[in-house]
């Protein structure tokens, strides 16, 4: 009769430690510990992060880490950190939590607007995924991928379309950059390079022109027109004249950084630079500004006219009034300076 009583007080102990067991075993899988009112929250876990990092961003994410840490260590992830950015669910158990962020790395859409400089698109680049902009403007300027991929440090900006992406977070500056050259080589397909050719125009001097006429105009149904002028001018060897070329060239001077050009000059003019396409013919170097795709195929799908002359219009801002003959352009731009001067802008 006693041994029945050992028997059963062990037997009522073992079911008593199973449901210890059980619970604790629920509690730290299985029971919600989300913290947060939202639909979801994210993490972003570097590359070489250790748990701690992670930990870091969990922790007022949760109601219990300790139950975390617990399961975390159990399922080998506090050695086996995978870098990414991680969706965690309102109500998500720490099961569901360790499995997404192990395994389920989120795509997200990536982009930027046309930038002036590699220096400016690696800082907007550097804000949405890991890589940092020094790493970005060493990678995007590497002289052994430059020369490879027929690119210079003058036509480098070229390389970079302007658009939407879907990358990963944890980009390295050198896949980004690699993935940027993919894009750029299906962009350029069977049909544009035949149309490049049919101008006795490189890739890169495509790009070069987009970018002066994207600078002369944003308006795309008025782009072909504008890069019909510049075709003209180069196919009887006149120099392109353009102001945004000037501009560039100065914005190079000590004398103009952190300043504006809102009305070219003769003393611009004078700039002796190989961007200054008032001085030297042909196109200049390189890029002035990241260009378009409207501006890209306006080039490409230029309107054929006879027009040598463009200036602003003063009636219709934001585009052009196109002359054939040099007395016509004049009086376009004189009507135009006149609006400038009575804007109070001279400079």
């Amino acid at each position: 009769m006693y041994i029945k009583k050992i028997l059963w007080a062990v037997a009522l102990i073992g079911l008593l430690v199973a449901a210890y067991f059980a619970y604790f075993v629920y509690s730290t899988m299985f029971s919600p510990n989300t913290a947060f009112n939202n639909d979801e929250a994210y993490i972003y876990v570097s590359t070489s992060a250790p748990y701690s990092e992670v930990r870091e961003q969990l922790q007022p994410l949760l109601k219990d880490i300790s139950s975390f840490d617990a399961l975390a260590k159990q399922k080998k992830y506090t050695t086996n950190i995978k870098a990414g950015r991680y969706a965690i669910k309102k109500g998500m158990n720490n099961n569901d939590i360790i499995n997404s962020i192990r395994s389920k790395n989120l795509p997200f859409n990536l982009a930027f607007n046309n930038q002036q400089s590699l220096e400016d698109l690696a800082g907007r680049i550097s804000m949405q995924i890991e890589a940092d902009s020094v790493s970005l403007v060493t990678a995007m300027r590497d002289p052994e991928f430059l020369k490879a991929n027929k690119f210079s440090n003058a036509t480098a900006l070229g390389m970079y379309l302007p658009n939407s992406y879907q990358f990963f977070w944890n980009t390295s500056a050198e896949q980004f950059r690699d993935r940027m050259l993919t894009e750029y080589n299906r962009f350029w397909t069977d049909s544009r390079l035949a149309k490049a050719k049919a101008l006795n125009l490189t890739q890169n001097d495509v790009m070069t022109l987009a970018s002066i006429v994207y600078e002369e105009s944003k308006q795309a149904e008025e782009q072909p027109r504008v890069a019909g002028v510049y075709i003209n001018r180069l196919r009887i060897k006149m120099p392109l004249q353009a102001d945004p070329t000037l501009k560039y060239a100065a914005y190079q001077l000590p004398e103009y950084q952190n300043t504006i050009i809102k009305r070219v000059l003769n003393k611009h003019k004078e700039i002796n630079s190989p961007y200054n396409t008032y001085m030297y013919a042909g196109l200049p170097p390189g890029l002035v500004t990241m260009p378009d795709i409207s501006a890209i195929d306006a080039v490409l799908n230029y309107e054929k006219h006879s027009y040598l002359y463009f200036a602003a219009d003063a009636k219709r801002l934001g585009y052009h009034k196109f002359a054939k003959t040099l007395s016509q352009h004049n009086a376009n731009a004189r009507e135009y300076h006149s609006y400038l001067s009575k804007q109070g802008i001279y400079q």
